[in-house]
């Protein structure tokens, strides 16, 4: 397929062609869905695929790099928001973490950020379908302000959502539920989406069931495999116990069989109970041999209804 290739002369954008160029862009897009801009000679990279993305008001930039992106050493940093740059961009921070090499670049996608670019996707050639299209990415991205944003899930959130249980569930992360459990699960269920798009996690507050006892459960968190390590279940674990103490609730539980689960809980300040310390209710129906298996932990609240309970 031959693609339109749009040409752009250098300096840019002091040459104060942005009108020009958006122009000749969008007259190329009219008649194919991509198109190429040719930069001439010299021309630096990827400097200028920053300015122009700035001055082009688009939102999202993929620089396809060899290195790949950021790595910490103990493995790739998957994301990168404006505060956590400028704290690397600190004298000395940059090459005390390893990265000393690309403080330029870095310099520069903190000016594409404060330009107005949303995001930057920074990964190799030969990663970016997998940074794109799927949930565990193979490079950095980086974003304007805090990449992150918990609040209750809408309609539109449902499918995303319940493809991410079964993800879950395949994985032996999530216990299985039917259709129905899974829809009482999504009405109750939060979700931790990045850039205002992505949906990384998600984990329901339950309480209908547990009315008497002022109690709410935890229940389906599971976090996306790109994101794990990054806060999102400590996010959205945080935002349920607020939702908590809204609702007036004497305490929240949660049921774990994995024990990387189990320690993430005891180290959120919940304590190990035994199963005749959260209401009976909630084994009505369980499975007995996952019960066996299952660790409960229990963290309860500063509301009136906690200190009703304590009373």
């Amino acid at each position: 397929m031959a693609l339109p290739v749009v040409h752009l002369d250098r300096p840019f954008p002091a040459s104060g062609a942005a009108e020009t160029l958006r122009a000749a862009l969008w007259l190329a897009a009219r008649r194919a869905r991509l198109c190429v801009v040719a930069v001439s000679a010299p021309s630096s990279f990827p400097r200028d695929a920053l300015e122009l993305a700035a001055a082009l008001r688009i939102p999202k930039v993929v620089l396809a790099d060899p290195r790949g992106g950021l790595d910490v050493g103990t493995g790739r940093l998957s994301f990168v928001d404006e505060n956590l740059l400028e704290t690397v961009l600190r004298q000395g921070e940059a090459e005390w973490s390893g990265f000393g090499d690309r403080r330029a670049f870095l310099v520069d996608v903190r000016a594409a950020l404060a330009a107005g670019v949303e995001s930057v996707n920074l990964c190799t050639p030969a990663g970016v379908p997998e940074e794109l299209f799927t949930y565990v990415g193979s490079g950095t991205l980086f974003t304007q302000g805090d990449y992150c944003h918990v609040g209750p899930l809408g309609l539109d959130d449902f499918g995303q959502a319940e493809r991410l249980h079964e993800r879950g569930r395949r994985e032996g992360v999530l216990k299985p539920r039917t259709p129905e459990e899974v829809a009482e699960l999504l009405a109750s269920g939060f979700g931790a989406t990045l850039c205002g798009r992505h949906l990384a996690g998600v984990a329901g507050l339950l309480t209908a069931p547990y009315a008497a006892e002022h109690a709410g459960e935890i229940v389906g968190l599971y976090t996306i495999t790109r994101f794990k390590g990054e806060g999102i279940g400590e996010r959205l674990v945080s935002r349920l116990l607020v939702e908590g103490e809204t609702r007036g609730l004497a305490y929240v539980f949660a049921c774990a069989v994995d024990r990387r689960a189990q320690q993430f809980f005891e180290r959120l300040g919940f304590e190990r109970v035994r199963a005749d310390d959260v209401p009976a209710a909630k084994w009505v129906g369980y499975d007995r041999r996952r019960r066996s298996r299952v660790a409960v932990f229990r963290r309860r609240l500063t509301t009136a209804a906690a200190a009703a309970a304590r009373a």
